[in-house]
């Protein structure tokens, strides 16, 4: 867990998945940003934010999108939808490095007010296409 850049693929038990991967998520900045896809080539496969469905936040307009926009991002790539998977990363990307989304996670935004951001982000970066 030092140093992720040594791996490229994890093949685990889910158990041991769930744990690995809730472990790299306060590497890439936290429950709220980390997805995950579980795959079974030929079969269903299934993409989930880390955090799971968070039924503590139900309700309270609390929890980030965030993770659970880049699990349908990760989706979209492996159905083949590039087009859309990369413009749904760029438009994350882009929140985030132009720090207009901040404290992923911590409250400092409501879980509607960044649904929207990501929206208008990705209304403008599918604009030109």
């Amino acid at each position: 867990m030092r140093e992720p850049a040594q791996y490229d693929t994890v093949v685990t038990s889910n158990m041991f998945g769930d744990i690995l991967t809730d472990l790299a998520a306060m590497i890439q900045g936290g429950l709220g940003v980390a997805a995950s896809g579980n795959l079974h080539p030929g079969r269903v496969s299934l993409f989930e934010p880390i955090h799971g469905s968070a039924p503590k936040y139900a309700g309270k307009n609390m929890a980030s999108p965030i993770a659970t926009v880049m699990a349908v991002q990760m989706m979209l790539d492996y159905l083949g939808e590039k087009r859309a998977a990369v413009a749904i990363e760029e438009a994350i990307v882009n929140l985030l490095r132009t720090q207009r989304l901040k404290g992923v996670g911590t409250g400092t935004h409501r879980g509607s007010e960044v649904g929207n951001m990501v929206v208008a982000e990705l209304k403008a970066v599918t604009a030109g296409v």
